[in-house]
């Protein structure tokens, strides 16, 4: 769909962006769609290491449970005021 767009077509849709969006407001969307990528690409990044470890889940039973710390998500480097906890699901045997 992009391919048969012209140059003339992709000027006049940014411009409606601009129009109803602001250009103060556009660096700030920019920002939030970096950090949305950011989590995403670190949740995705989290799922593919539990999945890892759940592969070799077998092996590890047999040692003793240690405490694991809560994980968190941080939006950016350094930027501690946007960290949260993750919440993971309890997994309990029923017998």
């Amino acid at each position: 769909m992009i391919g048969n767009l012209k140059p003339l077509e992709i000027l006049l849709i940014i411009a409606v962006i601009v129009l109803l969006f602001g250009a103060k407001k556009l660096p700030e969307m920019a920002r939030s769609l970096g950090k949305s990528a950011r989590i995403l690409k670190s949740e995705a990044k989290a799922m593919k290491k539990d999945g890892e470890a759940e592969d070799a889940a077998p092996v590890a039973d047999q040692a003793p449970q240690q405490p694991v710390a809560p994980r968190t998500i941080q939006a950016a480097p350094g930027d501690v005021t946007s960290s949260r906890p993750v919440s993971e699901p309890n997994r309990t045997t029923q017998g």
